[in-house]
């Protein structure tokens, strides 16, 4: 567990590391200084209504082929509809259905995000994996994924869920149908002891949970819970008044986006009308820090009951809100580059931008970008929840790295029967370098310093990951 310092709200004051303060800067943000790109690919349009099988597309996962590149997949979760699995072309080579509900009154599969992870030892042998939260019950399903299935364009994701696994945070099935169930996830695996959990987030609450991935028999995977920690739900400012973050009633401030620096062993949350967190994945001797703030921090507001929204009152912000962020604080991605270097990315969904941090230190802040319009037909991105960036080359399609993220409000719209307009999301598809040379001052275009499966130099595009032969990074 985090230290006493960590769960009184009093403390929070003090652990804010590298925000910048704006007074009364509302959602307002310098257009001039915003970075834009374009995507170039992006997945079929999904509708979340019963027309469309309530698919409501939300986090993304990038696969990499250990021996082909250029077949490395995309995975995407669909809420109500389940799992997606897309090449690199935006197609979809599978689809995973959720799970229907145990019971008559009880809720149905509901998947939220997804995560991959390599090399977990299953039944004698290394397998990659794909992990999604069930927010529906409460649970983790997990797939093992096929390499030879993905090279032949077939259905490569296998279920190896344990099916005597147990629910996350609720203690019985009337628990999880009140759905404050498993929410945001991410994966780490412990190259020193090879182990490999799950973090978990719950829904409506301030928990994240981590949980060990364990091969439990007869191919499959289960998990328990080794560890839990509460984020705090309100917070003193710098002048001694008391703040909470505006919420549904009966809720806490959730948590759903997470990542972790597979490197420097660094869990990063985002706390949705709070701001990011950086805490060790190890829960303990190190205190969690606020690297930035939404800009809603600390702001006055009224909570509308009948239209069940917040009003903050911009114009009597004290000085605390972030510069940066505007709530909801979404999806996190992490680029590496060598010398633990590289970036973190955070989805600014109150404004539809993406905020990009230092991936070092402190995390200092260096610049907002958004993804707009392709000319050639492809919109921008709005509303994002997931986010995934991958270094390494990926075929001849990404040759220096992409960045896939969710678009919770893609066009065109298509109406419905009654001239509505459906629910509409999907997934865009944007070469690293076409994001890091619009910038001023280019980023770093890095694809053979770090490779996911190893955590050593990428072998050249294409070829096989001859481990012998690789190099380790310079620590």
């Amino acid at each position: 567990m985090l230290s006493d310092k960590l769960r009184q709200p009093r403390a929070f004051s003090l652990l804010v590391a590298g925000c910048a303060i704006a007074g009364g800067a509302g959602l307002a943000f310098a257009q001039s200084s915003l970075v834009t790109v374009q995507p170039h690919i992006e997945t079929p349009a999904v509708f979340d209504d019963d027309e469309g099988g309530n698919a409501d597309s939300d986090d993304p996962a990038i696969w990499l082929h250990p021996t082909r590149s250029g077949k490395s997949l995309v995975i995407g979760t669909q809420k109500d509809a389940g799992l997606a699995v897309f090449d690199l072309a935006g197609r979809v080579l599978q689809s995973i259905a959720a799970p229907p509900p145990p019971g008559p009154d009880d809720k149905p599969g509901r998947f939220n995000n997804v995560d991959v992870a390599y090399g977990f030892a299953l039944n004698g042998r290394s397998v990659d994996i794909a992990v999604t939260s069930d927010r529906g019950q409460d649970k983790l399903r997990i797939y093992s994924i096929a390499p030879r299935q993905a090279a032949q364009a077939g259905p490569p994701l296998i279920d190896v869920t344990d099916p005597a696994a147990g629910f996350v945070f609720s203690k019985d099935q009337a628990e999880v149908n009140e759905q404050a169930t498993a929410y945001g996830l991410a994966l780490y695996r412990d190259r020193s002891t090879g182990r490999t959990y799950a973090f978990v987030t719950q829904r409506s609450r301030t928990a994240i949970a981590k949980l060990e991935l364990l091969d439990v028999g007869g191919g499959r995977i289960g998990y328990q819970k080794v560890g839990q920690i509460e984020l705090p739900s309100s917070f003193v400012l710098p002048d001694g008044s008391s703040w909470s973050p505006c919420e549904d009633p009966g809720d806490l401030p959730q948590s759903e986006g997470l990542v972790v620096d597979q490197e420097l062993g660094i869990l990063y949350a985002a706390q949705e009308d709070v701001g990011i967190w950086r805490i060790p994945p190890s829960f303990n001797r190190t205190q969690a820090v606020l690297i930035d703030r939404v800009r809603e921090y600390g702001v006055p507001y009224t909570y509308d009951s009948e239209a069940e929204e917040c009003n903050y009152n911009f114009a009597a912000d004290p000085g605390y809100s972030g510069k940066h962020l505007s709530a909801d604080a979404e999806g996190l991605t992490l680029y590496y580059t060598a010398g633990n270097q590289g970036y973190l990315l955070a989805s600014s969904q109150g404004d539809s931008t993406f905020v990009l941090y230092d991936r070092r230190g402190r995390n200092r802040f260096l610049k907002s970008f958004a993804l707009t319009d392709n000319p050639a037909g492809i919109d921008g991105v709005q509303d994002c929840d997931g986010a995934a960036v991958l270094n390494v080359p990926l075929g001849q399609a990404f040759p220096l790295g992409l960045l896939v993220t969710q678009d919770g409000d893609n066009t065109p719209d298509v109406l419905d029967s009654d001239g509505e307009v459906r629910a509409n999301t999907n997934f865009k598809f944007t070469p690293w370098q076409a994001l890091a040379r619009a910038f001023p001052r280019p980023l770093a275009i890095d694809p053979k310093s770090w490779n996911p499966r190893t955590g050593y130099s990428a072998a050249p595009a294409g070829s096989k990951l001859a481990l012998g032969r690789l190099q380790p990074l310079r620590q």
